[in-house]
């Protein structure tokens, strides 16, 4: 299967954060999801894919070049979504296509007017006056008018009502219908990610915690549920996040561990949201337990 992007060992180093032998990779045609806890790593991998931020080690290609000795041709095969606006607020849209255009050998004047007219987007007003989802919008709309065969978005759905989150999913789902493009989606709403991701990675500690289809994730961790008398020491040890309270226990397990349950337990499905929680609990509980040995 041919990758848009392939990441293998990167090493980022900062002050009080690492990213730690990153490695995963997008085959063209589908959408990743790209989620993790604030501080997970996932701005600074995004950074390093665009070149923005230069690792330490390992390597990264893009359309099968090598990120930095192609960062030009890259760059213009790539769309870029952030959660703010990066153009100039005081041009209106018509200045910014005249403003990018040359720098876009594949830019399509046709599609950038259809996209304006298709999202609503008003020609005569500054885009620093546009409400938060317009300004999506037209970071969408420039990175569809050049062609560009990958999107990055980083938290482009933060703030959004549920229409404009609705609208900017349909268009990503329209986006990779050729089969040849894909979509790197990083955010915090889980729900999002759930409905039209086709490969999740998920980012903790610097480190990938888990990368491969949303259905492999989908069915390899359960929540675990129930009284601790019910529970094995054996067990409890390969639950992730165990979480004592009054009335019983939870904790999140891995579904190899699915047929040492005890019928007395009951055990779900996990969703992203609850994946994410129990990890973080896990990455407490062990922080706890290397200071009672200090």
């Amino acid at each position: 299967m041919d990758n848009i992007f392939e990441i293998s060992g990167l090493n980022k180093s900062y002050e009080g954060f690492a990213l730690k032998d990153v490695s995963f990779s997008l085959p063209r045609g589908f959408i990743m999801g790209f989620v993790g806890q604030n501080g997970s790593g996932k701005t600074t991998t995004i950074r390093s894919l665009l070149g923005m931020a230069r690792p330490d080690s390992g390597s990264i290609t893009i359309f099968g070049l090598d990120h930095q000795r192609s960062a030009t041709e890259i760059k213009e095969r790539i769309g870029v979504v952030f959660d703010s606006l990066y153009f100039a607020e005081h041009l209106n849209v018509r200045q910014i296509e005249k403003q990018l255009k040359p720098f876009y050998k594949n830019w399509d004047s046709n599609e950038y007017a259809r996209r304006i007219k298709q999202f609503e987007l008003p020609e005569n007003k500054p885009c620093g006056e546009f409400s938060k989802g317009m300004k999506m919008k037209l970071m969408i709309a420039v990175a569809i008018s050049h062609q560009a065969e990958l999107i990055i978005l980083d938290e482009p759905t933060s703030g959004l009502d549920p229409v404009a989150r609705d609208e900017l999913l349909d268009v990503l789902a329209e986006y990779i219908e050729d089969e040849k493009r894909g979509v790197l989606f990083s955010t915090h709403i889980t729900s999002d990610v759930e409905r039209i991701a086709d490969y999740i990675t998920v980012l903790h500690g610097g480190r990938v915690w888990f990368t491969g289809t949303k259905e492999k994730l989908e069915n390899s961790y359960y929540v675990l549920k129930g009284g601790e008398d019910e529970i094995s020491s054996a067990l409890r040890e390969k639950c992730i996040g165990f979480h004592a309270y009054r009335n019983g226990f939870d904790a999140l397990l891995d579904a190899r561990y699915l047929e040492e349950v005890p019928p007395a337990l009951v055990t779900e499905k996990a969703g992203i949201d609850e994946i994410l929680v129990y990890i973080a609990k896990e990455d407490k509980h062990e922080r706890h337990s290397e200071d009672d040995t200090l």
